[in-house]
């Protein structure tokens, strides 16, 4: 091989060295931040959906207030992870859950996304949705791929934080 040769290559592979480097920072500046372009498209997704939930949650209150008694979840607690021990009630509106400050609950989880999951009520029960998160939200051991519902006492885990609906 010639000397132009080697220098070539050496310069190619620099090229791609660096375009890694640069789209590595770019990952990493887009999840610490939580405020990029993929944040708020998923943001804008989350928009109709919150919506859909709200709607027949009102007709609907009536017939939980009957199911209070019989086990209707009433408040969401943090069993494991830096926040162990945090209680939320839970009222007919969504909660938001990731590393975001704009987040209903606030996790300072290094496994957890921006915006990571959300819980809210739908038909009498609540629903665990994973938001595109990069290492998953797990309901009892299952990887959470689509809106699941979540029984009382059944634990949702995200990183290293683990929650529970309770009565």
């Amino acid at each position: 091989m010639n000397a132009l040769t080697l220098i070539l290559i050496r310069l190619a592979f620099l090229a791609v060295l660096w375009l890694f480097v640069i789209a590595a920072v770019g990952v990493v500046r887009t999840d610490l931040s939580g405020s990029s372009a993929s944040g708020r498209r998923q943001g804008r997704k989350r928009q109709p959906s919150r919506s859909r939930p709200a709607q027949p949650a009102k007709p609907a209150k009536p017939s939980r207030a009957g199911r209070a008694g019989r086990g209707a979840p009433q408040q969401l607690l943090v069993t494991g992870g830096d926040l162990a021990g945090t209680r939320m009630g839970l009222a007919d509106q969504q909660i938001t859950i990731g590393r975001a400050n704009d987040a209903t609950l606030v996790l300072t989880d290094d496994y957890a996304s921006s915006r990571h999951a959300r819980l809210f009520p739908q038909d009498g029960q609540w629903i665990v949705e994973d938001l595109g998160s990069t290492n998953g939200t797990y309901l009892d051991r299952q990887k959470v791929t689509q809106p699941t519902p979540v029984p009382v006492g059944v634990p949702i885990r995200i990183g290293k934080t683990v929650l529970e609906l309770r009565r």
